[in-house]
Formats: C-alpha cells, sequence, structure tokens
C-alpha cells in the first residue's frame, strides 16, 4: 500500500500517459525505480506468502476454524481481483491484452454476458475509460483487503490459533511469547531481504518482456500469458474447450477450498502424524 501511494502520486491514468509515466518514474522520479520495483516485486513475494499460508493451513488442519478460513478464501479472491486491475496500469502490451482476455471471460455468461463485457470496458474495447476505472479499484480493493484482513483476525481471536501439533497451546502462549514473537520477527526479515535482493539485483525476472512495449490493439502478442501467481488459474482456463466450461472451472479451483471443512472426517486435527 505505502510504495502502491508513492506511485500513485506520479501515475497518469490515461492511455496516452499511462505507460510514459511508469517510465518517468523509473528515470526521473527519485529512487522512482526503487518503489515501482519494490512494488511489483512485492507483489510477487505476497502471493508467495499467501500460497505458502494457504498450504500450511491444508496440512494443519486450519480450515476447521470455518469463520476464519472462509473469510480467508474471499480475501484470495479479492487480493486476486487487485493483481488483475493492477496489472493492466503499467499499460503495456501483455497489460492490455491480459485485460482483454480476462474482462472478455464474463462473455461466456449467458444471455447477460456480451453486455456485461461492455459495461466493464466502459465501451467497446478496453480502453480509456477501462484503465480509468482499473485504477480506481487497484487504490480502493487494498483497503478493502485491510477491512477483511481486520476480520479475518477477529475471528481467528475468537478461537485462538492453531499449531503443527493439533494440542491446545494456550498453557504455552505466555512463557513461549517472546520466542514466538522473534520467529515472526525473523521470518519477516528474511522476506523483506528476500524482496531487497529481488527488486534490487534482478527486478525484471518475474515480469513480460512484452510488457516493455507499449499497448497496441492492432498486435497481438503471439503468447499471451499472466504473472506466474496466476499461472495455475490460466492453464486450468485454456485446458477446457468450452469457454463457460474453463471460467467455472477456474472459479472452482478456488472454491474448492471451500468445501475442505466438510471433508474433514479424522479424529486427528493436523496431517503432521498421519500420512
Amino acid at each position: 500500500i505505502l510504495t502502491g501511494l508513492f506511485l500513485a502520486m506520479h501515475y497518469i491514468s490515461d492511455t496516452m500517459m499511462a505507460f510514459s509515466s511508469v517510465a518517468h518514474i523509473c528515470r526521473d522520479v527519485n529512487y522512482g525505480w526503487l518503489i515501482r520495483n519494490m512494488h511489483a516485486n512485492g507483489a510477487s513475494m505476497f502471493f508467495m506468502c499467501l500460497y505458502l499460508h494457504i498450504g500450511r493451513g491444508i496440512y494443519y488442519g486450519s480450515y476447521l476454524y470455518k469463520e476464519t478460513w472462509n473469510i480467508g478464501v474471499i480475501l484470495l479472491f479479492a487480493v486476486m481481483a487487485t493483481a488483475f486491475v493492477g496489472y493492466v496500469l503499467p499499460w503495456g502490451q501483455m497489460s492490455f491484452w491480459g485485460a482483454t482476455v480476462i474482462t472478455n471471460l464474463l462473455s461466456a455468461i449467458p444471455y447477460i454476458g456480451t453486455t456485461l463485457v461492455e459495461w466493464i470496458w466502459g465501451g467497446f474495447s478496453v480502453d480509456k475509460a477501462t484503465l480509468t476505472r482499473f485504477f480506481a479499484f487497484h487504490f480502493i480493493l487494498p483497503f478493502v483487503i485491510l477491512a477483511l484482513v481486520i476480520v479475518h483476525l477477529l475471528f481467528l481471536h475468537e478461537t485462538g490459533s492453531n499449531n503443527p501439533s493439533g494440542i491446545n497451546p494456550d498453557s504455552d502462549k505466555i512463557p513461549f511469547h517472546p520466542y514466538y514473537t522473534i520467529k515472526d520477527i525473523l521470518g519477516l526479515l528474511l522476506m523483506i531481504l528476500a524482496l531487497l535482493l529481488l527488486a534490487m539485483f534482478s527486478p525484471d525476472t518475474l515480469g513480460d518482456p512484452d510488457n516493455f512495449s507499449p499497448a497496441n490493439p492492432l498486435n497481438t502478442p503471439p503468447h499471451i500469458k499472466p504473472e506466474w501467481y496466476f499461472l495455475f488459474a490460466y492453464a486450468i482456463l485454456r485446458s477446457i474447450p468450452n469457454k463457460l466450461g474453463g471460467v467455472l472451472a477456474l472459479l472452482a479451483s478456488i472454491l474448492i477450498l471451500l468445501i475442505f471443512p466438510l471433508l474433514h472426517t479424522s479424529n486427528q486435527r493436523s496431517l503432521m502424524f498421519r500420512p
């Protein structure tokens, strides 16, 4: 949110200016290159943390806290929506075509699909209106996410957190507090270190080279692909020959998280002591 705020101060959400405003941030703004690289790679690190967090939750049976888990799934959707609208903002080739492909999926909805897509575009193609509204969404959604995070923690606080053994940890919470705290701070520092290394030494590793070309509606890139953290969703979408079927499979690949609490039949909570 912090790097995004500073980027927003210099960004121009106009089709003619967006690409050059990002170039201007990287070239002319004090430490603009660093702010931009921290923002782009920070999103990647955030998704790494999210996927690890979800995987850990599945492994240790954390999904038995149903409210916390369901809010978490909503959070995942919100973060994915934010990342998608944010990806469009630099207005490079892959930004434009990514937006075109993904918004077009809504046309698979029977009867109202086409109207819906044109309504989201604000015209008959991804254009200035689309870019402006995506900027607005990308600005507001992180604050929605922040509010949801507080609700997520509120529900977690009702039960207390789970641990790998699946045994009630209440008696350890006070004596072990310094250890827990140091462990969390160390984890945070390691993530920040990894982010800084990524942003300083190889900022473009996870990006798409096509985004170094300004958006051109007349020229489709040979391979349209999303950032790495959406590849699983895009692969599922493209692997199904039917448009609506692909969209439903994509949604189902994330919504499946909601049925974990229903599938849990074991006497033990965690997967730690059972295959």
